[in-house]
């Protein structure tokens, strides 16, 4: 039986396609360690969809058996954030306020096109409830560590944090996520994984609990940018076209902004190490590093200031709920939500053409260069237990999602790579692109892992 933590999505469609491995062996890996009571399982999955994988795989296999697979990563198990509608499952966006709710009577759009594309859901994992948070802390369900000193109980970062924790522990090769502020992108970089945000619209977020209706997307975290090039082309598309897989740009020097403004700021002594050696290795193998000030960037916290997007956005969706439930919340969560109360009609209206102004400038600066580089997020992952006390948490939450929520407000597509060397603290690189150009940027980002994982 081949350990599904040591290789990649694409690695494992070839082995199934060449008879190493059988669907239903990964599938039996998966669950062996999701139920392993030394493993962090318990506190990744809040439900586990086991003998539908095992049929599911069962039946692949024959299909696969029989030439008929219905792509060539059918059968390969993933799992799906609690914010996504599945049949027969109650989506409760890991809060104990939908616990009552009814049972989702059909997948969300985009696990429909990752189940018809063969796919197997081992069940749903935990996240910060409503995915109001970058740190990843579920006060209800429990918070799975970091793979990182697994003893010292670092954060995972979130909101997708159970997502990241299913791949880092090998329990499935892809994690489907949302990524609003960087719930994505924040987890896997705190856990030396792939994790990526595509352009805004690019999936469909219907079938999902929304956060932000202007900034929530669909992302996924992978082993590689492979990985998640395999689910977002999927959930986008429908369709895989595997001599698409992102290989580099061949033939050119890529040009990079690195970006200076804000992002710099408090850094710790590992993110700020690993950075610059980061740099270091890009500059040595042929990269064109160039800084870049953008002063659009230093805007986006004054436009914020009345919690953005997400405060109003989600007052509107949990104002029936508030009425009733209002004690079952996460109190760091409904502290945030109800900041909604402080944009009127005007401010809300003003914020939106703020954005659309930044989004304008920040254009002509970035598109000068092919992407643009920055540290995924400024700190290593801090312990659990130093975020007892709420002051501490708010700082650190803001800090986790400040470089990270400039892709989702400037409206471009972003993937964070692993940038530490191996067995070093983990430290995301992140690597922005121009809006609508997903497809380029994921060739720009497999150019930069090979030079990383050198």
């Amino acid at each position: 039986m081949i350990s599904s933590s040591h290789f990649s999505l694409l690695q494992a469609a070839q082995d199934l396609a060449e008879e190493h491995t059988t669907c239903r062996a990964l599938v039996e890996t998966a669950l062996e360690r999701i139920a392993d009571p030394q493993g962090e399982g318990a506190r990744t999955f809040m439900a586990v969809h086991e003998e539908q994988a095992r049929a599911q795989a069962d039946a692949l296999d024959a299909l696969r058996h029989q030439g008929r697979a219905p792509s060539l990563v059918a059968g390969l198990p993933i799992s799906v954030k609690d914010l996504f509608d599945e049949t027969g499952c109650v989506t409760r966006a890991g809060s104990m306020v939908l616990d009552d709710a009814p049972s989702a009577s059909m997948d969300a759009p985009a696990i429909t096109r990752l189940k018809q594309a063969g796919l197997i859901s081992m069940g749903r994992t935990t996240m910060t409830e409503f995915a109001f948070s970058g740190v990843g802390i579920n006060p209800h369900f429990g918070t799975p560590a970091n793979p990182w000193h697994r003893h010292e109980r670092r954060i995972p970062g979130g909101s997708s944090s159970g997502a990241a924790i299913s791949v880092s522990d090998g329990m499935v090769f892809v994690g489907i996520g949302s990524d609003t502020g960087g719930s994505c992108r924040i987890p896997a970089a705190l856990t030396g994984l792939v994790g990526y945000k595509p352009t805004e619209g690019r999936i469909s977020t219907q079938g999902t609990v929304p956060l932000s209706t202007t900034l929530d997307s669909v992302g996924s975290i992978g082993r590689t940018v492979g990985c998640c090039w395999a689910a977002d082309s999927l959930m986008a598309t429908g369709a895989l076209h595997l001599p698409d897989a992102p290989s580099g740009l061949s033939g050119r020097t890529l040009r990079l902004g690195v970006l200076t403004t804000l992002v710099m700021d408090d850094m710790d002594e590992t993110v700020s190490r690993t950075w610059e050696n980061s740099l270091s290795r890009l500059a040595a193998n042929g990269m064109l590093l160039e800084d870049c000030a953008c002063p659009p960037v230093r805007d986006i916290p004054a436009a914020n200031a009345k919690g953005g997007f997400p405060a109003a956005e989600s007052l509107a969706w949990h104002q029936t709920l508030l009425e009733t439930h209002t004690a079952l919340y996460d109190p760091f969560v409904l502290n945030r939500i109800l900041r909604g109360h402080e944009q009127s009609a005007v401010d809300y209206i003003a914020l939106r053409a703020e954005r659309a102004r930044l989004i304008r400038r920040a254009t002509e600066i970035m598109d000068h260069y092919d992407a643009i580089i920055l540290p995924t997020v400024p700190i290593i992952a801090p312990r659990i237990a130093e975020l007892d006390d709420s002051a501490h948490y708010a700082k650190v939450n803001l800090l986790l999602l400040r470089n990270t929520a400039i892709g989702n407000f400037l409206d471009r597509c972003a993937i964070s790579l692993p940038a530490n060397r191996p067995g070093d603290a983990p430290v995301g690189l992140m690597i922005m692109g121009r809006a609508h150009a997903d497809a380029t940027l994921f060739h720009i980002a497999a150019q930069i892992e090979r030079i990383l994982a050198r």
